[in-house]
């Protein structure tokens, strides 16, 4: 059985059972692979803030819409006074679930936790984003924000779903928000439920409960789904989404910023000649890992950094052509011998690592082995866990890291591609090193105007596609079913968005 074969008929359901309009009045139940870790998950600490932010609790200063496009949420207005000075000037009338108000002093309070190392709410990630030397009020409505250095990535940082804005907690409201539904129970790696907040500013929220339930087991989801347990499962089997559809379901996906990649070892072994790995991106064929490994709807071929359409993107592509993947093998000075590729006196070898918790992870790296296979070059594959693949690129000990990064989880092209491919960046495992490319990342942070910055990080991405400093195969589209009478729901590129007001169950 061909790879292509195998991977897009592997774990084809033929269930046929119909499907019920919803599993319960107006209360929507989700059925998604992870779940909360606490049982009041502080929406500062680690990753907390995306569920909160999800179901609707949370809101955050600033927000990123559908076109990937930055605006004001529960800000009216963000303003630049010096280079290391911005004003937000929150809207009129926002109060929290509590009905307390929101104040420039109350968001001041929600946000220093962040950089408290003795909080609950601390976030190292975050308050290296935010990078601030201090917030004052001006008013009652007028936050000050004073950053150590000029950051044009700074409005984008306040999207960031760890940045919510929060009230004192009580024990009615232990997570006291602003959003559309109020935090109600939460049970570690098993349940998050949210109930309507009949005040919210922007109208009554279309549903009365929201359930957030867990299944690690993609199938379990999908049976769970046929018999009306749930209403919507997030990351629907890509094998399964056209069959369901004929039962009457909705499919809802659409590419994220979500891209998988490899990571080239720069610093050692064949990789670290620009030439081979130009190579190794010519030789895959990303329609067909998409085709195969996805069933042609979990994702769309990636020629760069950033989604197709969805503002940052370079029109860059990156297409299969395998005679010129062997002209630049020779080029590189390796010699084919019997139909395998010879450099420095032996066979071409590529170490491939990955890990498993993403499904689509290990049948891409088996795809890439097989099309190098097909030039004459031999690809070994490690599968293991995320930290032991990073470890063995960073030792030199493999090749190519395929993983999967959201590369613009705020909205902003830069902070991502500074930790991957910077000099100095903290997760640069390739140890990938380009003068220009470090300056043109500097230039982006200290550049405010935004045609300015597109050209800027638009340079950027073809310097990462003429040396291959990474390797782009796919952006994912996340694969989303739910039942028919549900409306008033998206799939958002940054993953970071599914419940609004508007999201509600109808017959």
């Amino acid at each position: 059985m061909s790879f292509f074969t195998r991977f897009a008929c592997a774990a084809t359901l033929a269930l046929s059972t119909a499907l019920p309009t919803f599993a319960q009045e107006d209360s929507l139940t989700i059925s998604i692979g992870f779940g909360p870790t606490a049982e009041i998950p502080d929406p500062r600490a680690s990753y907390n803030g995306w569920i909160s932010n999800q179901t609707g609790v949370t809101e955050t200063l600033m927000g990123i819409d559908y076109d990937m496009n930055l605006y004001p949420r529960l800000a009216k207005s963000i303003k630049q006074s010096t280079p290391t000075t911005w004003r937000v000037t929150l809207r009129d009338g926002l109060t929290f679930h509590d009905g307390s108000e929101v104040t420039a002093q109350a968001v001041i309070d929600a946000i220093t936790p962040i950089s408290d190392k003795e909080h609950a709410g601390h976030n190292a990630r975050v308050a290296k984003l935010l990078d601030l030397a201090g917030m004052t009020s001006d008013g009652g409505n007028v936050i000050v924000f004073e950053t150590n250095s000029p950051n044009a990535a700074f409005p984008w940082t306040l999207s960031e779903p760890a940045i919510a804005v929060l009230g004192a907690a009580s024990e009615d409201f232990p997570i006291n928000a602003t959003g559309p539904y109020v935090f109600k129970e939460a049970v570690p790696e098993q349940l998050y439920r949210v109930e309507a907040n009949p005040d919210y500013r922007l109208g009554t929220p279309g549903l009365e409960e929201v359930r957030i339930v867990v299944s690690s087991n993609p199938s379990t989801a999908t049976l769970a789904f046929e018999a009306g347990e749930v209403d919507l499962v997030i990351n629907y089997p890509e094998t399964d989404f056209e069959r369901i559809q004929e039962t009457g379901a909705q499919g809802f996906s659409a590419p994220t910023a979500r891209l998988y990649f490899y990571t080239v070892n720069a610093a050692s072994g064949p990789m670290a000649n620009p030439l081979i790995r130009k190579a190794v991106s010519y030789a895959i064929d990303r329609q067909g890992i998409v085709n195969a490994a996805l069933s042609g709807v979990g994702g769309v071929p990636a020629g760069t950094i950033y989604p197709a359409g969805k503002g940052w993107a370079a029109d860059i592509s990156a297409p299969y052509d395998s005679a010129k993947a062997e002209t630049l093998l020779a080029e590189a000075g390796a010699v084919k011998e019997g139909g395998t590729w010879m450099l420095d006196g032996a066979p071409l070898e590529i170490d491939i690592v990955t890990y498993s918790s993403r499904a689509a992870l290990p049948p891409t790296a088996e795809l890439t082995q097989a099309f190098l296979g097909a030039i004459g070059v031999k690809a070994n594959i490690t599968v293991g866990e995320w930290g032991a693949s990073n470890d063995a690129i960073a030792a030199g000990e493999a090749d190519l890291f395929l993983q999967a990064w959201v590369t613009t989880p705020q909205g902003d092209p830069g902070a991502v591609l500074e930790t991957l491919l910077k000099s100095s960046g903290g997760s640069n495992s390739g140890k990938f090193s380009n003068a220009r490319l470090d300056e043109l990342l500097e230039q982006g942070r200290l550049t405010f105007e935004h045609d300015a910055r597109k050209a800027i990080y638009g340079e950027i991405q073809q310097i990462i596609a003429d040396e291959a400093a990474l390797i782009p195969v796919f952006h994912v589209s996340q694969t989303n079913v739910g039942v028919a009478g549900l409306s008033g729901y998206r799939v958002h590129p940054t993953e970071t968005y599914w419940i609004t007001h508007e999201t509600k169950l109808t017959e």
